[in-house]
């Protein structure tokens, strides 16, 4: 059973904090990026893994998609998606996606926005993916990147001139990792980029692009916290194809 922190109470008042909690995609400085890699939705039967408050689902449904469904394990983010939610086309279930069966070939999207971190391991899921794909199927995901994610204590490093850096040590040695963000006792799992790469290509995937992901020049200037996002890769960001 994966760890349900989004229902702890203390984590959920926190990452409805957040501006990607508050303002959606528009939140996610990523999303334009993501947002790329997708193909055309019109028609599309499309699952978003991880869905959260279903921003990608409704997003999904509004560019054409004809069916979406969100799994989440988190029952507080799935009530707050069902109360954003007036459409008959999105669905939202309670899953675990350590454990997750999905019917053969019936999407033409697998999404999933910063979720797979929270798996010790991706190949259950990814042949589930892979088999729930019509042939030519897309997956698209973002995840934190090894970078950030390696260190055992993930923070910046300030040296005596007032340098900072990030420490990328442990990078070799993948498992959990134990995080006190927005309530003590997160855990996540570290994996190298070439292990995931890896893992997709094992289960039958072509991967069409991979992006590590910084922001621009001009998200910097609009919003200026994001400069240090362009000093390490936070996260990752992934499309394949069945």
């Amino acid at each position: 059973m994966s760890q349900n922190i989004y229902d702890n109470q203390a984590f959920f008042d926190g990452y409805a904090q957040l501006p990607r909690s508050q303002r959606g995609l528009d939140g996610a400085p990523e999303w334009a990026a993501i947002q790329a890699m997708l193909p055309d939705l019109s028609g599309k039967r499309v699952i978003d893994l991880g869905c959260g408050y279903g921003w990608f689902c409704r997003s999904a449904r509004a560019a054409g998609a004809a069916e979406v469904v969100g799994i989440d394990l988190s029952e507080k983010m799935l009530a707050r998606a069902r109360e954003l939610t007036d459409d008959a086309g999105i669905s939202y279930r309670l899953g675990d996606l350590e454990q997750l069966a999905l019917p053969a070939q019936a999407f033409d999207l697998v999404y999933s926005s910063l979720t797979l971190h929270y798996l010790p391991d991706l190949a259950p899921l990814l042949a589930a993916i892979h088999q729930a794909l019509q042939p030519g199927g897309w997956l698209v995901f973002s995840t934190e990147h090894p970078i950030y994610t390696c260190p055992t204590r993930q923070a910046w490093l300030t040296d005596d001139d007032g340098q900072r850096s990030w420490a990328v040590n442990n990078y070799q040695n993948e498992g959990p990792r134990i995080s006190n963000w927005l309530a003590d006792g997160v855990r996540k799992y570290h994996r190298t980029l070439g292990t995931t790469l890896n893992a997709l290509m094992a289960a039958g995937f072509t991967l069409r692009h991979v992006e590590e992901w910084g922001p621009s020049a001009q998200q910097i200037v609009a919003t200026p916290a994001l400069a240090e996002e362009a000093q390490r890769p936070m996260l990752v960001l992934v499309s394949a194809q069945r």
